[in-house]
Protein backbone atom coordinates (compact mmCIF):
# COMPACT_ATOMS: atom_id res chain seq x y z
CA UNK A 1 0.00 0.00 0.00
CA UNK A 2 2.96 1.84 0.17
CA UNK A 3 6.03 3.61 -1.02
CA UNK A 4 7.30 3.37 -4.58
CA UNK A 5 10.87 3.52 -3.35
CA UNK A 6 13.35 3.07 -6.17
CA UNK A 7 15.90 0.31 -6.04
CA UNK A 8 19.58 0.92 -6.63
CA UNK A 9 19.77 -2.15 -8.88
CA UNK A 10 16.93 -3.13 -11.24
CA UNK A 11 15.19 -6.24 -9.93
CA UNK A 12 13.81 -9.04 -12.14
CA UNK A 13 10.03 -8.86 -12.49
CA UNK A 14 9.53 -12.27 -10.88
CA UNK A 15 11.39 -11.17 -7.76
CA UNK A 16 9.34 -7.97 -7.60
CA UNK A 17 6.07 -9.88 -7.94
CA UNK A 18 7.12 -12.23 -5.15
CA UNK A 19 7.79 -9.20 -2.95
CA UNK A 20 4.38 -7.72 -3.76
CA UNK A 21 2.68 -11.06 -3.08
CA UNK A 22 4.47 -11.48 0.25
CA UNK A 23 4.07 -7.87 1.31
CA UNK A 24 0.36 -7.64 0.58
CA UNK A 25 -0.25 -11.06 2.08
CA UNK A 26 1.62 -10.26 5.27
CA UNK A 27 -0.12 -6.89 5.51
CA UNK A 28 -3.53 -8.57 5.42
CA UNK A 29 -2.34 -11.24 7.85
CA UNK A 30 -1.26 -8.47 10.23
CA UNK A 31 -4.57 -6.62 9.94
CA UNK A 32 -6.80 -9.70 10.23
CA UNK A 33 -4.62 -11.54 12.74
CA UNK A 34 -4.32 -8.59 15.09
CA UNK A 35 -8.06 -8.02 14.73
CA UNK A 36 -8.75 -11.61 15.82
CA UNK A 37 -6.30 -11.31 18.72
CA UNK A 38 -7.79 -7.98 19.80
CA UNK A 39 -11.31 -9.39 19.85
CA UNK A 40 -10.09 -12.35 21.93
CA UNK A 41 -8.07 -10.25 24.38
CA UNK A 42 -10.53 -7.39 24.80
CA UNK A 43 -13.94 -8.87 24.04
CA UNK A 44 -15.93 -6.17 25.82
CA UNK A 45 -14.08 -3.04 24.65
CA UNK A 46 -14.35 -2.20 20.95
CA UNK A 47 -12.25 0.93 21.37
CA UNK A 48 -9.39 -1.07 22.85
CA UNK A 49 -9.77 -3.64 20.07
CA UNK A 50 -9.34 -0.88 17.48
CA UNK A 51 -6.30 0.49 19.32
CA UNK A 52 -4.65 -2.93 19.38
CA UNK A 53 -5.49 -3.56 15.72
CA UNK A 54 -4.23 -0.15 14.59
CA UNK A 55 -0.96 -0.32 16.56
CA UNK A 56 -0.11 -3.73 15.11
CA UNK A 57 -0.80 -2.38 11.62
CA UNK A 58 1.37 0.72 12.16
CA UNK A 59 4.42 -1.28 13.17
CA UNK A 60 3.85 -4.16 10.79
CA UNK A 61 3.37 -1.90 7.79
CA UNK A 62 6.52 0.09 8.52
CA UNK A 63 8.53 -3.13 8.79
CA UNK A 64 7.14 -4.49 5.52
CA UNK A 65 8.07 -1.29 3.67
CA UNK A 66 11.62 -1.43 5.01
CA UNK A 67 11.94 -5.14 4.24
CA UNK A 68 10.48 -5.25 0.71
CA UNK A 69 10.67 -1.68 -0.58
CA UNK A 70 14.14 -2.16 -2.10
CA UNK A 71 12.84 -5.11 -4.13
CA UNK A 72 9.46 -4.02 -5.52
CA UNK A 73 8.87 -0.51 -4.23
CA UNK A 74 6.48 -1.92 -1.62
CA UNK A 75 3.28 -0.80 -3.33
CA UNK A 76 1.09 -3.55 -1.79
CA UNK A 77 -1.87 -1.64 -3.23
CA UNK A 78 -3.35 -1.52 -6.77
CA UNK A 79 -4.20 2.18 -6.58
CA UNK A 80 -0.61 3.00 -5.61
CA UNK A 81 0.65 0.92 -8.53
CA UNK A 82 -1.60 2.71 -11.04
CA UNK A 83 -0.82 6.13 -9.55
CA UNK A 84 2.90 5.36 -9.72
CA UNK A 85 2.62 4.55 -13.42
CA UNK A 86 0.49 7.63 -14.17
CA UNK A 87 2.76 10.07 -12.33
CA UNK A 88 5.97 8.63 -13.81
CA UNK A 89 4.75 7.78 -17.33
CA UNK A 90 6.95 10.46 -18.94
CA UNK A 91 10.02 9.34 -17.01
CA UNK A 92 12.10 6.76 -18.91
CA UNK A 93 12.93 5.19 -15.53
CA UNK A 94 9.31 5.29 -14.37
CA UNK A 95 7.03 2.38 -13.57
CA UNK A 96 6.15 0.43 -16.72
CA UNK A 97 2.49 0.11 -17.78
CA UNK A 98 3.23 -3.49 -18.74
CA UNK A 99 3.86 -4.30 -15.08
CA UNK A 100 0.55 -2.93 -13.75
CA UNK A 101 -1.40 -6.12 -14.42
CA UNK A 102 1.15 -8.52 -12.90
CA UNK A 103 1.57 -6.29 -9.83
CA UNK A 104 -2.19 -6.07 -9.24
CA UNK A 105 -2.64 -9.84 -9.64
CA UNK A 106 0.21 -10.53 -7.19
CA UNK A 107 -1.27 -8.07 -4.70
CA UNK A 108 -4.79 -9.52 -4.89
CA UNK A 109 -3.67 -13.15 -4.66
CA UNK A 110 -1.36 -12.24 -1.80
CA UNK A 111 -4.16 -10.45 0.04
CA UNK A 112 -6.44 -13.49 -0.14
CA UNK A 113 -3.61 -15.76 0.99
CA UNK A 114 -2.90 -13.41 3.91
CA UNK A 115 -6.50 -13.53 5.08
CA UNK A 116 -6.52 -17.33 4.91
CA UNK A 117 -3.20 -17.49 6.75
CA UNK A 118 -4.50 -15.35 9.61
CA UNK A 119 -7.60 -17.52 9.92
CA UNK A 120 -5.43 -20.65 10.00
CA UNK A 121 -3.02 -19.27 12.61
CA UNK A 122 -5.86 -18.48 15.01
CA UNK A 123 -7.91 -21.57 14.22
CA UNK A 124 -10.75 -19.48 12.83
CA UNK A 125 -12.77 -21.08 10.07
CA UNK A 126 -12.63 -19.32 6.73
CA UNK A 127 -15.95 -17.86 5.66
CA UNK A 128 -17.15 -14.69 4.01
CA UNK A 129 -17.49 -11.76 6.38
CA UNK A 130 -20.92 -10.52 7.37
CA UNK A 131 -19.68 -7.05 8.36
CA UNK A 132 -21.59 -4.63 6.13
CA UNK A 133 -19.62 -1.40 5.79
CA UNK A 134 -20.87 0.34 2.66
CA UNK A 135 -22.74 3.28 4.19
CA UNK A 136 -22.37 6.78 2.81
CA UNK A 137 -20.12 7.79 5.69
CA UNK A 138 -17.90 4.75 5.30
CA UNK A 139 -17.47 5.38 1.57
CA UNK A 140 -16.63 9.03 2.16
CA UNK A 141 -14.09 7.84 4.72
CA UNK A 142 -12.51 5.60 2.09
CA UNK A 143 -12.26 8.48 -0.37
CA UNK A 144 -10.52 10.62 2.26
CA UNK A 145 -8.24 7.82 3.47
CA UNK A 146 -7.10 6.83 -0.03
CA UNK A 147 -6.62 10.42 -1.24
CA UNK A 148 -4.45 11.16 1.79
CA UNK A 149 -2.41 7.99 1.35
CA UNK A 150 -1.67 8.68 -2.33
CA UNK A 151 -0.85 12.31 -1.60
CA UNK A 152 1.53 11.36 1.21
CA UNK A 153 3.39 8.70 -0.77
CA UNK A 154 3.99 10.78 -3.87
CA UNK A 155 4.68 13.98 -1.94
CA UNK A 156 7.56 12.07 -0.36
CA UNK A 157 8.67 10.70 -3.74
CA UNK A 158 8.51 14.04 -5.56
CA UNK A 159 10.34 15.89 -2.79
CA UNK A 160 13.11 13.26 -2.55
CA UNK A 161 12.13 12.08 0.95
CA UNK A 162 11.39 8.42 0.19
CA UNK A 163 13.58 7.37 3.12
CA UNK A 164 10.79 8.60 5.40
CA UNK A 165 8.13 6.43 3.74
CA UNK A 166 8.12 3.58 6.27
CA UNK A 167 7.41 5.64 9.40
CA UNK A 168 5.30 8.22 7.57
CA UNK A 169 2.98 5.76 5.83
CA UNK A 170 2.69 3.62 8.95
CA UNK A 171 1.81 6.68 11.02
CA UNK A 172 -0.75 7.89 8.48
CA UNK A 173 -2.56 4.55 8.30
CA UNK A 174 -2.53 4.31 12.10
CA UNK A 175 -4.08 7.76 12.39
CA UNK A 176 -6.58 7.05 9.62
CA UNK A 177 -7.85 4.01 11.53
CA UNK A 178 -9.23 6.59 13.95
CA UNK A 179 -10.09 9.71 11.97
CA UNK A 180 -11.97 7.96 9.15
CA UNK A 181 -15.33 6.26 9.64
CA UNK A 182 -14.20 3.29 7.52
CA UNK A 183 -11.03 2.64 9.58
CA UNK A 184 -9.01 3.29 6.42
CA UNK A 185 -8.88 0.23 4.19
CA UNK A 186 -7.58 2.53 1.39
CA UNK A 187 -6.59 -0.49 -0.70
CA UNK A 188 -8.64 -2.65 -3.12
CA UNK A 189 -6.44 -5.72 -2.57
CA UNK A 190 -6.70 -5.46 1.21
CA UNK A 191 -10.47 -5.01 0.90
CA UNK A 192 -10.58 -8.23 -1.12
CA UNK A 193 -8.44 -10.16 1.37
CA UNK A 194 -10.44 -9.01 4.40
CA UNK A 195 -13.61 -10.32 2.74
CA UNK A 196 -12.54 -13.89 3.62
CA UNK A 197 -12.54 -13.37 7.39
CA UNK A 198 -15.76 -13.08 9.38
CA UNK A 199 -13.97 -11.39 12.27
CA UNK A 200 -13.45 -7.93 13.73
CA UNK A 201 -11.39 -6.91 10.67
CA UNK A 202 -13.64 -8.40 7.97
CA UNK A 203 -15.80 -6.77 5.30
CA UNK A 204 -18.85 -8.30 3.66
CA UNK A 205 -18.47 -9.18 -0.04
CA UNK A 206 -21.45 -6.96 -0.83
CA UNK A 207 -19.55 -3.95 0.57
CA UNK A 208 -16.32 -4.54 -1.36
CA UNK A 209 -17.34 -3.16 -4.81
CA UNK A 210 -18.48 0.15 -3.31
CA UNK A 211 -15.29 0.35 -1.23
CA UNK A 212 -13.16 -0.23 -4.33
CA UNK A 213 -15.00 2.49 -6.26
CA UNK A 214 -14.50 4.90 -3.34
CA UNK A 215 -10.80 4.00 -3.22
CA UNK A 216 -10.42 4.67 -6.96
CA UNK A 217 -12.12 8.05 -6.55
CA UNK A 218 -9.86 8.84 -3.60
CA UNK A 219 -6.76 7.84 -5.57
CA UNK A 220 -7.77 10.15 -8.44
CA UNK A 221 -8.21 13.02 -5.99
CA UNK A 222 -4.86 12.20 -4.41
CA UNK A 223 -3.10 12.23 -7.80
CA UNK A 224 -4.71 15.58 -8.65
CA UNK A 225 -3.48 17.03 -5.36
CA UNK A 226 0.02 15.69 -5.98
CA UNK A 227 0.10 17.42 -9.38
CA UNK A 228 -1.23 20.64 -7.86
CA UNK A 229 1.19 20.72 -4.94
CA UNK A 230 4.22 19.01 -6.51
CA UNK A 231 3.94 19.65 -10.26
CA UNK A 232 7.63 18.93 -10.82
CA UNK A 233 9.57 16.15 -9.11
CA UNK A 234 12.79 16.98 -7.34
CA UNK A 235 15.76 16.63 -9.73
CA UNK A 236 17.05 13.86 -7.47
CA UNK A 237 13.73 12.04 -7.12
CA UNK A 238 12.79 9.08 -9.29
CA UNK A 239 9.32 7.61 -9.31
CA UNK A 240 8.50 4.03 -10.02
CA UNK A 241 10.70 1.04 -10.45
CA UNK A 242 13.64 0.92 -12.82
CA UNK A 243 12.90 -1.21 -15.86
CA UNK A 244 14.07 -4.77 -15.39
Amino acid sequence: MISPAPTSVPQPLGRRLLAEFLGTGLLVAIVVGSGIAAADLSPDDVGLQLLENSMATVFGLAVLILMLGPVSGAHFNPVVTVADWFLSRRDPEGFSAAHIGPYVVAQCVGAIAGGLLANAMFGVGTSFSEHERASGGHLLGEVVATAGLVLLIFALVRSDRVALAAPAVGAYIGAAYWFTSSTSFANPAVSLGRMFSDTFAGIAPSSVPAFVVAQIVGAAIGVALVLALYPFPSPHAHQGEPHA
